[in-house]
């Protein structure tokens, strides 16, 4: 908030309404005070209506009567365990094995992230019996089907909570594992059958309808930067951008790329093509690279949004992105276009650039160290121009860097890479 730069009062907007939702969770007033005088104060710069938010701060009793709460002193024994628990554990598919309900999900479960407990309402003569899955998210709720039950339904039940409901007019008999990442529930009824071979699995669908269109940079005649060891920008963005696509689909995505193998695509064409598509969201990847003696010295990895260029350094980055394609230039005017950008997709791009831009780093900074953060940034790339939707360029790192090149060859790294730019797009779809 002190930078007073667009970006980081996006940063700061965002994690404003993170704390305002746990506030909620928690019960807490000072919390709910403070971070909702930061969504009104950071939205207020970005013209974003925050309307609400300030009528719900202009309601609570006045400053005076909030304290921050002192730090909790904890003391561990030996037969505390300490948990460690990600967030946004995401639901990625549910399948029956014969009696047993199968969730999976993106990440490691705990035990500890499990409730379970039971309501029975002797009117009715119905039964529930109730999951809830800390940490987790479903993009949108579901009736699993059960010849042998009423009804089974999961959905999210508050912002860090996944509810999972199964109601039966008897008594059912529960009982329920965690398996790495799969949690195990098993439901046996007086009528129970073994489930039939081809009715095992149940898909989750989710964001049914959301399109996602993914640009791997340069192509055919055009490599694009080439770098440490001959590396060429043009063929680890595919490798990354195909492994995007897979992880989209699993998780019930509609993906387009606008190239799927090593093809010339102009420039002008990828966004023409997203708006064909009715993309939601348009990713453009690629490769950064720097010349001369701080070759080995520059890498990180960083998320542009089109925007008139801020600095020497986004204009540079965007000089040689667009340097793939001379023709086009002139058919908008780059610089008057630039100058009337939709608001609307430049603040909505510019959140999903930083939710691709955490996510990366979440995953990366798991497996891997030295990670850097290249940041969130404007640029005027021709590639995002004429898009009709949110639209981003990420750089996955520089190809000119000795170790951030070998990664960026390493499929391990890559299918990292690509599994935190998911996330990234998860997040976004969640919280807009």
């Amino acid at each position: 908030m002190q930078s007073n730069t667009q970006s980081d009062t996006f940063r700061a907007y965002d994690s404003y309404k993170s704390l305002y939702l746990l506030s909620v969770v928690e019960n807490d007033s000072f919390l709910k005070y403070e971070s909702l005088k930061g969504i009104v104060k950071s939205g207020g710069r970005l013209n974003i209506d925050v309307s609400k938010y300030a009528n719900e701060l202009q309601a609570l009793p006045p400053k005076s009567n909030y304290h921050k709460p002192e730090p909790k002193e904890i003391k561990k024994t030996k037969h505390i365990e300490d948990v460690h628990v990600d967030p946004l554990h995401k639901l990625i598919s549910v399948n029956w094995r014969e009696d047993v309900l199968l969730l999976e999900f993106s990440k490691t479960l705990s035990s500890s992230q499990i409730k379970y407990f039971t309501l029975h309402d002797t009117k009715k003569s119905r039964y529930r019996y109730v999951f809830d899955i800390k940490t987790s998210m479903l993009t949108s709720s579901e009736n699993i089907k059960n010849n042998d039950i009423d009804r089974i339904k999961i959905a999210q039940f508050d912002p860090q909570t996944l509810r999972l409901v199964v109601t039966h007019s008897q008594k059912v008999e529960v009982d329920h594992t965690v398996d790495d990442k799969t949690l195990e529930i098993k439901l046996k009824t007086a009528s129970s059958k073994v489930v039939p071979a081809l009715e095992k699995v149940v898909p989750i669908k989710r964001d049914k309808g959301k399109v996602i269109v993914i640009d791997p940079g340069h192509g055919g005649k055009d490599p694009g930067a080439v770098g440490y060891r001959k590396y060429r920008e043009k063929v680890v963005v595919l490798d990354v951008a195909k492994e995007l696509e897979k992880i989209l689909k699993s998780r019930g995505y509609k993906v387009y790329m606008t190239r799927d193998r090593d093809k010339f695509v102009k420039l002008s064409e990828r966004t023409k093509y997203a708006n064909k598509k009715d993309a939601n969201i348009f990713i453009s990847i690629h490769a950064n690279a720097i010349d001369g003696k701080n070759a080995k010295e520059v890498h990180g990895v960083e998320c542009y949004f089109l925007s008139p260029s801020r600095s020497d350094r986004a204009k540079r980055v965007a000089a040689k992105e667009n340097s793939a394609d001379m023709s086009d230039m002139n058919i908008y005017g780059k610089d008057s276009y630039l100058n009337f950008l939709n608001h609307h997709n430049t603040v909505a791009s510019n959140k999903l650039a930083i939710d691709l831009q955490r996510g990366m780093l979440a995953e990366l900074n798991k497996k891997y160290s030295g990670v850097k953060d290249g940041g969130v940034r404007e640029g005027p790339f021709w590639v995002l121009v004429g898009a009709q939707m949110p639209s981003v360029l990420v750089e996955i790192g520089f190809i000119s860097h000795p170790r951030e090149a070998r990664r960026l060859v390493d499929k391990n790294y890559l299918k990292t890479m690509a599994m935190g730019l998911a996330d990234g797009v998860e997040r976004y779809f969640a919280n807009n």
